[in-house]
């Protein structure tokens, strides 16, 4: 929570039962609306040498992988990074990811979206903690940057 407290920006810790950290489990466990629940993804090139690239995206909308995503990493083809990159990379497994400790040369996008939104829920490091957050707070991150239509709605 250091990274997070260095923006000072408003933030308030939610502990939850690691049970129910994935995102839709954890909205319906704890009443929390998924428009304002986000997903920090972690996205990875196919070929070597890997590219990789943090998303934040709204539970609501699904991350346009194989067009916006893929485009900003300048490669043919991306997907999600596996449990193993992802933990790798972060320090931090599914379910817990939080954008606020990731490696300080990783590129974190934004998608608009998230920013419409006052405050989001985002993972907090762990799968037993989530953190309420401030969106203000994301732009006061090195390595994010706001990026127009990098999720699409989701298809119910």
């Amino acid at each position: 929570m250091a990274a997070l407290a260095a923006t000072g920006a408003d933030f308030e810790v939610l502990e939850c039962d690691p049970a129910f950290a994935d995102t839709a489990a954890f909205c319906e466990r704890y009443g929390i609306d998924p428009a304002i629940s986000a997903n920090a993804i972690v996205v990875a090139s196919k070929k070597e040498p890997k590219q990789f690239a943090a998303c934040l995206v709204l539970a609501t909308t699904r991350l346009d992988v194989n067009g916006t995503v893929r485009r900003r990493l300048g490669v043919n083809k991306a997907s999600f990074a596996t449990a193993d990159e992802t933990s790798d990379l972060t320090g931090m497994v599914i379910g817990g990811v939080t954008p606020f400790a990731l490696p300080p040369d990783l590129p974190i996008w934004v998608d608009a979206r998230v920013m419409d939104q006052p405050k989001v829920v985002v993972g907090g490091g762990t799968r037993s903690m989530k953190v309420l957050v401030v969106t203000d707070a994301f732009t006061k991150l090195d390595m994010a940057e706001i990026v127009e239509d990098l999720a699409k709605p989701s298809v119910s």
